[in-house]
């Protein structure tokens, strides 16, 4: 009997990031990409959050490698923690390889981690599995979608993808190939959602460009431009059009700093001569003579517009005058901290430039019209929407049925779930454990759900600490309880309620000295769940409350 297929999502679906895809046949699993997300701003001190590793650590000897379509951090960014918990050799395009080997070294991994390089156009073999690179658009350099060929046919996933007619490098999208791949019969489809609720086309990168030289020509202010690190054509644009109106450009911002320096070892940047100094030197020059291009496009607040805007910058601060272009769109989540930058950025005296629509930044992700040339060339026989939130999903699954997708084979699925697919066979018929994995800033101590709960309580109704001395002589208390709150109510505003708290705790220690309990575990539960009760019923809010009991 010929098995089925099973595809897994362990991330990206039903959210933006994370995106992390299994595909098993009988013994063997490939893994597709390993991306990190973004917390949320009820994840409390959270910094990192990664897909579930469980699945792939209880199947690590059917592990044959973990391929990468692109090098943005949702989708190469929890790689070193995968890494870390399981030795597996990764396959993916030249810049992704570097930018990847960067993330490696700093984890003090990459020695013993196998990378294999592969251009696109290329095929290999993985198992019983083979994959091709194929050429796609996106907002950085060597994207590439995936032939996977199976036993029973061949799945294509686009990763992230746009057609761009007019791209800065590389060369179009390779259409050709997905008709290719069409005609030759595509089993099932699992094609980016990003921006499927987005009627017509992607505009072109170049669209951005022209906007630069715009803002440039006539400007005799400093102009620092943020845009994300990764959008190597982005940073070639501004480098272009900085050389084209005689400013030297300077760099700031580590994660930019890598990306230019891998990016023009590569050849995927040409650099004019003379164009770039270094940003110690900035200050000496002329403001109508320089570029500033930074990091902190989403408001980061260890980034280097973030400390520029807040005067926390060792070379660098904001003047009145300057012209600040904020080239991107918010990541959803980050809306506030982008909000906090630009204000503070108004109140330094900078001119901000960040309305959407100046075309200071377009899309990396294919709109409607693409959606339905990509659905066209392949025509799938299953068709399965990724990489973003449900609405999405349904968005695109509408958009597969209008192109003659049957509505029964089509599966919008979550995290987690096994799709099933044969021959003549499309399911999901279980599933296995994949959620979210949070990581405080350390990116070592995993914060569970005990943890998180603790801090949205806090967050929400603050706390109460009960202290209680007690003689250990003869287990009683000594004198009256002391109550301290914090985020809570301000206690001298409320003497009243703090010495009902009082009368509360005493009633409750005095009912275990009746029945001789003399067990600190157990009177600290009975203060709580008493103090606790009280406090809901006569203010409807449920603080933290820590009671304790100090021994004399």
């Amino acid at each position: 009997m010929i098995s089925k297929l099973k595809i897994i999502p362990l991330g990206g679906l039903g959210e933006v990031g994370k995106n992390m895809t299994v595909f098993e046949f009988g013994s063997d699993i490939i893994v597709v990409d390993c991306g990190m997300g973004f917390p949320d701003e009820d994840m409390y001190g959270i910094d990192i959050v990664l897909p579930d590793f469980a699945y792939l650590k209880a199947n690590a000897d059917r592990i044959r490698g973990l391929i990468l379509t692109h090098g943005h951090e949702d989708h190469i960014g929890a790689v070193p923690y995968l890494i870390r918990e399981l030795n597996i050799p990764i396959y993916t395009t030249p810049l992704t390889a570097a930018l990847v080997e960067l993330k490696l070294e700093e984890h003090d991994l990459l020695y013993n981690t196998q990378i294999f390089t592969k251009k696109t156009g290329t095929t290999f073999r993985l198992g019983c599995f083979t994959v091709e690179f194929i050429h796609v658009n996106h907002s950085i350099p060597d994207s590439v979608a995936l032939a996977i060929g199976t036993p029973i046919g061949t799945v294509v996933h686009t990763g992230d993808f746009k057609i761009d007619v007019t791209p800065i490098s590389g060369g179009m999208i390779d259409l050709t190939r997905f008709g290719q791949l069409g005609n030759e019969g595509v089993l099932a489809l699992l094609s980016d959602s990003t921006n499927a609720e987005n009627p017509g086309h992607s505009a072109s990168e170049r669209k951005v460009g022209e906007s630069f030289d715009k803002l440039f020509t006539g400007c005799d202010k400093r102009i620092i431009i943020t845009t994300f690190a990764s959008n190597v054509h982005r940073l070639q644009q501004i480098i272009s059009v900085a050389a084209k109106h005689n400013r030297k450009v300077a760099i700031t911002g580590r994660s930019m700093e890598n990306i230019l320096s891998v990016a023009t070892v590569l050849g995927y940047m040409d650099i004019p001569e003379n164009v770039m100094t270094d940003i110690e030197h900035i200050n000496k020059l002329p403001k109508n003579q320089v570029v500033i291009i930074s990091t902190g496009s989403q408001g980061e607040s260890m980034s280097a517009l973030y400390r520029m805007a807040f005067s926390e910058h060792k070379q660098l601060t904001i003047t009145p005058g300057d012209r600040v272009i904020i080239s991107a769109s918010a990541i959803p989540g980050n809306e506030t901290t982008i909000s906090r930058v630009i204000d503070e950025l108004f109140h330094r005296g900078a001119e901000v430039i960040y309305d959407r629509h100046t075309d200071l930044h377009v899309s990396g992700h294919a709109c409607q019209e693409e959606h339905k040339m990509m659905l066209a060339l392949t025509r799938p026989k299953y068709f399965i929407p990724v990489h973003g939130e449900y609405r999405m999903l349904v968005r695109h699954a509408e958009l597969g049925r209008l192109m003659g997708v049957l509505p029964q084979n089509i599966v919008i699925a979550e995290n987690g779930d096994v799709i099933e697919i044969g021959k003549k066979s499309l399911g999901k018929n279980s599933c296995v454990q994949a959620g979210a994995v949070l990581l405080d800033s350390s990116g070592t101590s995993e914060v569970g759900s005990v943890v998180m709960r603790d801090r949205h309580k806090l967050a929400e109704d603050g706390m109460i600490v009960i202290v209680m001395s007690y003689s250990s002589y003869d287990h009683r208390i000594l004198g009256e309880p002391e109550i301290v709150t914090r985020g809570f109510i301000y206690v001298k505003e409320a003497e009243e309620l703090m010495e009902e708290l009082k009368r509360v705790t005493l009633e409750s220690v005095r009912s275990c000295e009746e029945a001789r309990i003399i067990d600190w575990n157990t009177i600290k539960g009975k203060v709580k769940s008493n103090v606790s009760g009280y406090l809901y019923k006569t203010t409807r809010r449920s603080p933290m409350i820590l009671p304790v009991i100090s021994e004399i």
